[in-house]
């Protein structure tokens, strides 16, 4: 049975929709059978995998609104092992017409149940809120990575998302576990990003992940090419760091089996 990951912050610009492509892209690499879920009606998980959101006949919509099965909605990627669900803007709808759906917290965890077991991972890329299509990712995911931005601002907010998760927890999904705390965007150049990760590992210990993504060119150029960074660029940081990140994550559930 596979793990399923909500990648989640609602803040925006932390590098949610990176780390999840690249992440996927690179235990995709680690011979594990990935999915990707784009659960962002922006679509820069679709389009930054090379995805022409207009040209898929279904997306993540379609199975949470008319309960499309996901296994068929799936598309391959440019990556060996890597599927997506991909994203459209018609999603920003999803959310309304949801409510009056029975148990419309459940209706994606429903949706996941027969693709498990074909995969070693379901990733979740969320979108910057806390509305119903995040709290469904929440309520399906085993576990959710919080990407923290190495700056100012970048712990404000976390005390809101860590409620929600609470809250996701103690009334929809008892067994949400938080994978982990990521920095995204680290400079080791600057104090106050050192300053963050060692205030995130004062306060979060063993759940801030040993591996961090520093600021790279490469993986910022690479979704304009609808590619991953390991494809676009494998030599570069950017790529390197996540591939450091997908074997710490392979690693950490070995040893919780």
């Amino acid at each position: 049975m596979g793990k399923i990951i909500a990648i989640a912050n609602q803040k925006g610009g932390v590098g949610k929709t990176t780390t999840a492509i690249n992440l996927a892209a690179s235990l995709a690499v680690n011979k594990k059978k990935v999915l990707l879920i784009d659960a962002d009606p922006q679509a820069n998980a679709t389009s930054g995998l090379g995805v022409d959101p207009k040209k898929m006949t279904s997306s993540i919509y379609e199975c949470l609104v008319d309960e499309y099965p996901l296994r068929g909605t799936e598309v391959h990627t440019c990556v060996d092992g890597l599927d997506l669900v991909g994203s459209r803007i018609d999603l920003v709808g999803a959310e309304l017409e949801l409510i009056n759906k029975p148990n419309r917290e459940r209706v994606l965890a429903k949706a996941l149940e027969t693709a498990k077991e074909y995969y070693d991972y379901i990733l979740i890329d969320c979108s910057p809120s806390l509305g119903l299509i995040t709290v469904n990712a929440l309520t399906a995911a085993d576990s959710v990575i919080i990407p923290v931005q190495a700056e100012y601002f970048a712990l404000e907010g976390i005390s809101k998302l860590l409620n929600t998760v609470r809250i996701i927890k103690s009334k929809l999904n008892p067994s949400l576990q938080i994978e982990g705390f990521l920095l995204t965007m680290y400079d080791a150049r600057l104090r106050l990003a050192n300053q963050i990760y060692e205030e995130l590992k004062s306060h979060f210990g063993d759940m801030v992940f040993g591996t961090v993504i520093p600021r790279n060119i490469r993986l910022s150029e690479a979704p304009s090419h609808g590619l991953p960074a390991i494809l676009y660029d494998p030599s570069s940081r950017g790529a390197t760091s996540h591939i450091q990140l997908a074997k710490e994550l392979i690693s950490k559930n070995r040893k919780k089996k």
